[in-house]
């Protein structure tokens, strides 16, 4: 500030004197006046009293200081302009910084939430590979000791195969024989239950002969003492019975056969499940045999 106030008394000093020496008459009125050579040029002897030379110097001087001024005015304000500007860079640098370091705070921040959270979420990982592992092992030894049961089990079956086998083949060769017996019965059963359908039929007739009914019971009774089967079955006591007790009839106008007769039926059922029980009986009897 001191500086600025000692320019301002230097400018003002030179301006004063400057308009002092100047309140004259103006001698370059004459300079464009060509009948005086002499005064063209400006001599440097020339002082205030005996020439105009030093008119010149001063009027000379005059813009110079202007210029040296107006530079040093220049050169202040360009400084108070730079100081503004750096003090504004200075400013804008440290809210910029200020801003990254926030950034870099909220970043450091964020990632040491996001490590955090990926620790616990591997932590977990690792606890539910740690179960699954341990759940694989358990998991794996009940599979050998039930592949040891299984192995133990499969052995004792083929044990019980080989013990069992010659029955397997007593049996299959009994069944065989057995089957072949249930055929006959159940071809003995269909003919004896049409022949006593036919039996029964004629019996509840008004018009066919009684004659007839007694050959039907007669061949019937006949069958059943000589066919080995029918012996088996010991069918000639049913079919006594069923002549003697079996008097139901259906309708008078009935012509469906299957509604003549009661007993009769029952018998062929029992007859057909004697067969069944027979066959599982000679089966049992085989194998116990073996």
């Amino acid at each position: 500030m001191g500086s600025a106030r000692s320019g301002s008394w230097r400018l003002g000093c030179v301006r004063g004197r400057t308009e002092s020496l100047l309140w004259k008459p103006p001698w370059y009125i004459f300079m464009n006046n060509l009948n005086d050579p002499p005064n063209w040029n400006i001599r440097p002897n020339y002082r205030d009293d005996g020439g105009d030379g030093s008119k010149w110097n001063y009027a000379l001087l005059v813009p110079m200081l202007g210029l040296a001024a107006f530079r040093w005015i220049w050169s202040r304000e360009s400084q108070k302009e730079i100081e503004k500007e750096r003090e504004a860079y200075r400013q804008r640098t440290a809210a910029f910084q200020r801003d990254l370091e926030a950034k870099y705070h909220a970043m450091i921040s964020e990632n040491r939430r996001a490590v955090a959270q990926l620790s616990l979420e591997l932590e977990k990982e690792q606890n539910r590979t740690t179960s699954y592992r341990e759940a694989l092992i358990v998991q794996g030894r009940k599979l050998v000791e039930e592949k040891k049961l299984l192995e133990q089990e499969r052995a004792q079956v083929m044990k019980e195969k080989r013990q069992l086998q010659p029955l397997r083949s007593a049996y299959l060769s009994c069944l065989e024989k057995e089957e072949d017996w249930q055929r006959r019965a159940q071809l003995l059963l269909k003919e004896f239950e049409g022949a006593l359908s036919e039996r029964q039929s004629i019996y509840c007739s008004l018009v066919l002969p009684r004659s007839k009914r007694l050959e039907i019971e007669k061949n019937l009774l006949v069958r059943a003492s000589t066919d080995p089967v029918a012996a088996d079955l010991e069918m000639a006591a049913g079919l006594t019975d069923i002549f003697k007790h079996d008097t139901y009839c259906g309708d008078v106008w009935n012509t469906n056969k299957r509604q003549n007769g009661r007993l009769m039926w029952l018998y062929l059922k029992y007859w057909e499940l004697i067969v069944e029980l027979r066959k599982f009986k000679k089966l049992e009897k085989a194998i116990l045999e073996e």
